[in-house]
């Protein structure tokens, strides 16, 4: 399976924070943004991955990461000249997925999955020609696409910010597709706002019968960072987590190693590279000296 980050957008939301920076590098709490959605895929097991930014973003997302041979990844780059809507990145990433299934994840999209997230892997695997996304209970579903259900817990519709919702649920920036995605998002026209809407990508498969729901239980997290409020929650709730465990969020060295995306020998490398007296290095070397799970 391949994956994809969506980093782009003009970050209006967070104006002025991304007069002159990019939304996805913005710091929560003690890494970029960008950080959190990369994690998400490693820890999928996804080891190919295109980001799609702006033209001004996209350099500075490749000092970031530059091709991700140093985390056993294989990182691609394509420009998005304009935010033409989510299911746009199928379009553009379509020589990428090839015939591979693929998993989007938006750039600002943070998700604290624990060990549940072993579970919601081998869901996926059961259905590999479905498409599959995430369900998170919410108390303002107006603001999302909203997930309903019948009394069998099937779903029956999905409906893009609804006035009078018809669930609580709704639907995650997390997102995995057959290889047939390219070809489905390549019909769609421009939604009322101008955009190719991932709703209504979802909502052919949801006609195909092919739409597979997973509900996210209790204990996990989803948090969308686009906004002044949700940047600032995003960073306390992982400022909370790491210092009450002493365990770092989307450390994405600590995850390539316990992944065995690199070997010992690599991982000491890029402790070495970085700077004596930074608490992050400090951090990689605990990770490298001691045994923790992954979550």
């Amino acid at each position: 399976m391949k994956g994809i980050i969506l980093a782009g957008g003009s970050g209006t939301r967070l104006y002025p924070l991304t007069q002159c920076v990019s939304k996805q590098l913005l710091a929560v709490y003690d890494k970029p943004m960008i950080y959190y959605p990369l994690s998400t895929l490693m820890l999928f097991g996804i080891t190919e991955i295109l980001i799609i930014s702006t033209p001004q973003d996209t350099p500075n997302i490749k000092k970031l990461f530059s091709n991700g041979e140093h985390l056993g990844l294989n990182i691609t780059y394509k420009v998005q000249s304009h935010p033409n809507g989510i299911a746009e990145a199928f379009i553009l990433g379509k020589d990428f997925i090839k015939d591979s299934p693929v998993c989007l994840i938006l750039g600002d999209n943070i998700f604290y999955m624990q060990s549940q997230i072993q579970e919601y892997r081998a869901k996926i695997k059961e259905k590999t020609d479905f498409a599959t996304v995430f369900g998170y209970h919410v108390s303002d579903p107006q603001r999302f696409g909203v997930i309903e259900f019948d009394k069998s817990n099937h779903v029956i519709s999905i409906e893009e910010k609804p006035k009078h919702p018809k669930s609580n649920y709704a639907v995650t920036g997390l997102y995995f597709y057959p290889s047939d995605v390219c070809t489905k998002a390549a019909t769609l026209l421009p939604s009322a706002r101008g955009e190719l809407e991932i709703t209504d990508l979802n909502k052919m498969y949801l006609a195909a019968n092919k739409l597979n729901v997973i509900p996210l239980k209790r204990g996990t997290a989803w948090l969308d960072a686009g906004t002044p409020d949700s940047l600032m929650e995003s960073s306390q709730f992982v400022q909370i987590i790491e210092q009450r465990q002493g365990l770092k969020l989307a450390c994405i060295e600590e995850i390539a190693y316990r992944q065995g995306f690199i070997n010992e020998k690599q991982m000491k490398t890029l402790i070495k590279n970085l700077k004596d007296g930074s608490a992050y290095k400090k951090y990689l070397q605990k990770v490298y000296e001691e045994k923790h799970d992954l979550y």
